[in-house]
């Protein structure tokens, strides 16, 4: 079982810039590949091997144009190459889309790191050949500080899968795949279903619901400074409107600019953070309880976001990465992850007798059964219903 750990890095000025140039060299390779390919398909030639052209580029760094290349480690350009290969195949496969040019503005910023290269101790982390100088006060270069002390685990015969050093607009960040042993204890407690609506994130059926992050006061204030971030920015770049000649408008960005949406920038990470962190409480919540299954409702959000009342609401509520979660925490823990059917009437069928309500709308907040009676708060009746359905196939 290969367990993922993403930390933030804190690099000085100097090795900021140096893994900048890192993931420009990974870049520069990955072009270089896709380059190669097109070229050699038009000129009806079969598809190259990444090991053809991890020799042919080798040959390139040897030449005086291309000797900067050798400042640095060879197995960001090699790793470079084998994924530009691998998004061709991945496209002949019909997996993904035809592989694009990475642009330096909008493409983001990231490199490979050798597994036998890379060292951790319990605060910093060794990357190679950030410096090509031998000297002790230069190899200290080489050492980047972590943000999270002890997070990543080190030391013999730990082994490190696909470490890749990653920026995201305002930190540098390192994952790492670590293998652990599996779990194989089965849980034997009662089943789980788990409702996911609009007015609280998630009702379970053990009567445990979890409200919606996105109303509280900390969220309210933050999304109302982001609108006035927004709309500032939105002045000065109105303010900086230049006509051109032939009725073309441009606009100038000028430094306050910068500044105002390195704000906006800081803000959305904090918000994407704390709803990103709430989801994880919440998964790892009911995981821990250690339910013999838990079942989910497959939404078809795409469906929902039609809906211009509740589109906002939806994205914000991040359904997928709730799914996501969840799903991937049940296969460490060994727990069976049911998706009940798009087209399963969880809402519309009682509880207690099993009978179908055709005429309820989505303002009816509380379920009244006509045959039994029952009365049930909707969503909690739609809980009951999914743990049902995951009894039935378990």
């Amino acid at each position: 079982m290969i367990k993922g750990i993403k930390v933030r890095l804190k690099p000085n000025n100097k090795q900021k810039t140096k893994l900048f140039e890192s993931a420009g060299v990974a870049r520069f390779a990955y072009n270089w590949t896709l380059n190669k390919q097109i070229e050699n398909y038009k000129n009806g030639g079969k598809f190259i091997s990444d090991g053809e052209l991890r020799k042919e580029f080798t040959k390139l760094k040897q030449t005086e144009e291309y000797s900067w290349l050798n400042n640095y480690s060879n197995n960001i350009t090699k790793q470079a190459i084998k994924d530009a290969c691998d998004s061709f195949i991945k496209f002949f496969k019909g997996e993904s889309k035809y592989p694009k040019f990475k642009s330096r503005k909008k493409s983001k910023p990231s490199f490979y790191v050798d597994t036998n290269k890379i060292q951790f101790t319990g605060t910093h982390v060794k990357l190679e050949k950030l410096t090509t100088s031998r000297k002790k006060n230069k190899q200290q270069l080489n050492w980047i500080r972590l943000c999270e002390r002890e997070r990543i685990p080190y030391g013999e015969g730990i082994k490190y899968i696909n470490p890749r050093v990653s920026f995201d607009g305002l930190n540098w960040w390192i994952s790492v795949g670590i293998e652990y042993p599996e779990i194989k204890d089965t849980p034997t407690n009662e089943g789980i279903g788990i409702d996911l609506g609009v007015l609280d994130l998630a009702i379970c059926s053990d009567g445990s619901i979890y409200k919606n992050i996105n109303k509280t006061k900390e969220i309210k204030r933050l999304e109302k400074k982001k609108k006035r971030l927004q709309r500032k920015v939105s002045r000065k770049y109105e303010m900086n409107k230049i006509k051109m000649k032939g009725g073309e408008v441009r606009y100038k960005k000028t430094k306050n600019i910068i500044k105002l949406e390195n704000q906006l920038k800081k803000l959305n990470q904090r918000l994407t953070n704390i709803r990103h962190n709430y989801s994880h409480q919440i998964t790892t919540e009911i995981i821990k309880r250690k339910p013999s299954f838990i079942v989910v409702e497959d939404l078809n959000v795409s469906g929902m976001m039609k809906n211009k009342h509740l589109s906002k609401a939806i994205q914000q509520l991040r359904f997928h990465e709730f799914y996501r979660q969840i799903q991937y925490k049940c296969e460490w823990n060994n727990i069976k992850f049911i998706v009940a059917d798009r087209y399963f009437p969880s809402s519309k069928i009682c509880s207690q007798c099993n009978s179908y309500k055709k005429d309820l709308k989505l303002s009816d907040r509380e379920y009244i059964c006509e045959y039994c009676g029952c009365k049930i708060d909707r969503d909690y009746n739609a809980s009951l219903n999914l743990k049902n359905y995951g009894q039935e196939i378990a």
